[in-house]
């Protein structure tokens, strides 16, 4: 029996067959989370009561975006009795610059495992020099999450994906930052509408982007970040009128989501800046993502 039909038998009996079909069919995603910014007009109600909806859905983790006056006891008491996790957190970086210690100590004793700075002020980055600066401030303030056992890490809008004297900040940083110091959570919707491909840097730096951030495009958004890329132009700048539900958009996530897994991707967490309905909107996304396979 030559090598083709040995293959072709094994397929045929039911046990490898389920095995192949299984792989042809794909995986489930596991660690579905949401950024508890989409649901901040929610807060209101009781973070603790927003933090059981949440639960309810079938969401085990959360992203947080600030802490409604709660102090780190009452988080962490709330995320037991809801049985969530938080993996990780968004922080400011340059706003504080004299607290980035505490920021740390206080994240490490919730319980994040990833302390994520969640924007800086692009108006103070206009040469190449800069963004290197700001890349070694990155692998300072990684060390010190480093010692204290978590991990730092930056999430993008998309003036990373606008060039600057010929050069992608997003590239420069990645390039800079020490890849055990500094890791990454890529906003898949902001770098496809600046004109990136989410794949290609997956592709080419594993391991460097442990989260995601999964919200999605209105057609003709992704369109056009999507021409304006080929150009290698950045795509105008654009406000959250351009959002999208998760799986209600034009990204097409099997193929994202399929390689940012395959190249070290482990939390994916839903998130819509501002949408009509926020319960609706983390429902909708959830029941899409639970749903797909890659």
């Amino acid at each position: 029996m030559d090598r083709r039909s040995f293959i072709a038998a094994l397929a045929s009996t039911p046990v490898i067959a389920r095995h192949l079909a299984a792989a042809a069919e794909g995986e489930h995603l596991d660690h579905i989370g949401v950024q508890l910014y989409t649901v901040r007009s929610l807060m209101p109600k009781g973070m603790e009561s927003v933090l059981s909806t949440v639960a309810g859905i079938g969401y085990r983790e959360v992203e947080f975006a600030g802490y409604f006056d709660h102090t780190a006891h009452q988080i962490r008491a709330m995320l037991a009795r809801t049985g969530l996790t938080a993996p990780s957190t968004h922080v400011g970086l340059e706003e504080q610059p004299g607290k980035w210690d505490g920021i740390v100590e206080r994240s490490a004793f919730i319980g994040h495992q990833f302390v994520i700075v969640a924007w800086v002020d692009k108006a103070k980055y206009a040469t190449p020099d800069d963004w290197k600066r700001l890349a070694l401030r990155f692998n300072s303030a990684g060390e010190t999450c480093k010692v204290a056992g978590v991990q730092f890490a930056y999430h993008n809008h998309g003036f990373e994906f606008e060039k600057v004297a010929g050069q992608l900040p997003y590239d420069i940083l990645l390039k800079e930052c020490d890849p055990e110091l500094v890791k990454f959570e890529m906003d898949v919707a902001w770098a496809v509408a600046a004109g990136a491909d989410p794949v290609k840097y997956f592709t080419a730096h594993p391991g460097r982007f442990p989260l995601l951030h999964v919200k999605d495009l209105k057609k003709k958004e992704a369109k056009r970040g999507k021409d304006k890329g080929a150009k290698g132009k950045s795509a105008p700048p654009a406000g959250d009128e351009i959002l999208e539900d998760v799986g209600s958009g034009s990204i097409g996530w099997k193929k994202v989501l399929g390689a940012a897994k395959k190249h070290g991707t482990v939390h994916y967490v839903v998130e819509h800046d501002s949408p009509a309905d926020p319960e609706a909107s983390i429902r909708k996304s959830f029941a899409y993502l639970q749903a797909l396979t890659v």
